[in-house]
C-alpha cells in the first residue's frame, strides 16, 4: 500500500516539533505526528492528494511553511516539510511510529541496540532518485561538497546526528542528510499481574521493545499490545540471565522470591537499567541478600527500588505505571542517565 512519509526537514524559531519529526500518510490513515494543529492537517492533506494523483515513488515536494502567516498558529516560526512517496511493501502496521517498518531504504533498523552506529540516508530533494544509505565515512559520491562534508563530519562524530537540510546554490536541489533512527529499547518486564498491566499498556506508545515474562498463560492479557511479545517461562530468571547486555529490566512478579531470584540473575551481568518494585524496606532486606549472595556493590547501587520519579505519590496501578514510564523516558532522552527514583515507596 502506498503511503507518504512527512518530514520535518527543518525547524527555525517556534515551531511544534524539531527537524527529523515524521508522519505516516495513508489514503484512509496516518501514523505519527509532526505537531498537531493546523500543520499537520495541511501535510495530511498535501500527502493524501499526492496519492490520489499516483505519485510515483520517490516523488518529492519541499515545502515551507511560515507557521504564523501562512496557517494561524501561534509558534511563529519556519517549518519545512518533505513529502516523499513510497511505494511498494509499505504496508500499514498495527503499530506505534517507532515500531513501524515498511520495507524500503527509509525503513527502521531491526538492529539491536549496541550494534553498529545507524547509518545516515542521504538524498536529493528532487523526485525520482531512491536514498542512498551511508555508514563509512568515507563514502565517495558524486555529491554537493556541502552534503559530502556533511556525512563525513556526521559519520566522524564532529557533528550530531541530526537531520539536516542542505540548500541548493545556483539553482541546484537541496539535500537531506537524515540519522536512520534507532530501534526500541528493548525492555524485559517480569510480571503480568496488575501494575505489569499497566506499566505495558503506558508503554505501548513510546519506543520500547517488551519481552513480557511471567510463569503463566493465564496471567497475560488476551491482546497483546503490538510492541509486546509474551514469554511464559517457569524460571524467569533464566531469561533475565540470557537478556542482551543492552537490555532494560523491570522486576515486579507476585512473589519476592522470584523477585529476588530475578534480581541476582540481571546484577550477576552487564544491563542497561534495572527497576524492582517495592519499598526502602524491600530495598534494604534485597541489597543484604544479593551482597551475601555475591553482588558486586556498584551494580546493586545501579538497582532502582523504589520505581519511579518523585512526586507521585499514588500506588494505584495506573499511577504507578505513569511514574515508571516518566523514568524510563528520562533515561531514554538523557542516554541511559536514569532518575534514581529513591524517593519512591511503590510496594
Amino acid at each position: 500500500m502506498n503511503a507518504v512519509r512527512v518530514l520535518v526537514a527543518e525547524a527555525e524559531g517556534s515551531a511544534p516539533r524539531e527537524a527529523g519529526a515524521v508522519m505516516w500518510v495513508w489514503a484512509d490513515d496516518f501514523s505519527g505526528t509532526i505537531g498537531g494543529g493546523a500543520l499537520e492537517l495541511e501535510a495530511i492533506a498535501v500527502a493524501r492528494g499526492m496519492l490520489r494523483d499516483g505519485a510515483p515513488e520517490w516523488h518529492r515536494e519541499l515545502r515551507a511553511y511560515p507557521l504564523g502567516p501562512s496557517l494561524g498558529q501561534c509558534c511563529g516560526g519556519m517549518v519545512r516539510l518533505l513529502y516523499e512517496v513510497c511505494t511498494g511493501d509499505v504496508g500499514r502496521a498495527p503499530s506505534p511510529p517507532h515500531l513501524l517498518v515498511p520495507r524500503h531504504p527509509l525503513s527502521l533498523a531491526r538492529r539491536g541496540r549496541g550494534e553498529e552506529a545507524p547509518a545516515l540516508i542521504v538524498r536529493p530533494v528532487v523526485p525520482g532518485v531512491p536514498p542512498e544509505i551511508v555508514r563509512d565515512r568515507r563514502h565517495v559520491a558524486d555529491w554537493p561538497v556541502a552534503a559530502l562534508r556533511a556525512v563525513r563530519q556526521t559519520l566522524s562524530g564532529e557533528r550530531p546526528r541530526a537531520t539536516l537540510l542542505i540548500q541548493g546554490s545556483k539553482g541546484a536541489p537541496g539535500w537531506i542528510v537524515e540519522p536512520e533512527p534507532n530501534p526500541p529499547h528493548p525492555l524485559y518486564l517480569y510480571g503480568a499481574g496488575h501494575v505489569g498491566r499497566a506499566v505495558v499498556r503506558v508503554l505501548t506508545d513510546l519506543p520500547f521493545a517488551i519481552t513480557w515474562v511471567d510463569v503463566a498463560a493465564d496471567r497475560f492479557p488476551e491482546t497483546l499490545p503490538p510492541n509486546a511479545t509474551a514469554v511464559i517461562a517457569t524460571d524467569p530468571a533464566a531469561i533475565a540471565a540470557a537478556a542482551p547486555s543492552q537490555a532494560l529490566h523491570l522486576i515486579m512478579t507476585f512473589s519476592h522470591a522470584l523477585d529476588l531470584s530475578i534480581a541476582h540473575a540481571v546484577l550477576s551481568r552487564q544491563f542497561a537499567w534495572a527497576g524492582l518494585i517495592g519499598s526502602a524496606t524491600k530495598r534494604a532486606r534485597f541489597s543484604k541478600r544479593l551482597l551475601e549472595a555475591g553482588i558486586d556493590a556498584a551494580a546493586l547501587g545501579r538497582l532502582h527500588c523504589p520505581i519511579g520519579i518523585g512526586g507521585i505519590t499514588g500506588k494505584e496501578p495506573a499511577m504507578i505505571a505513569i511514574s515508571v514510564a516518566a523514568q524510563l523516558a528520562a533515561w531514554s532522552g538523557s542516554a541511559g542517565a536514569a532518575l534514581t527514583g529513591e524517593d519512591r515507596q511503590h510496594g
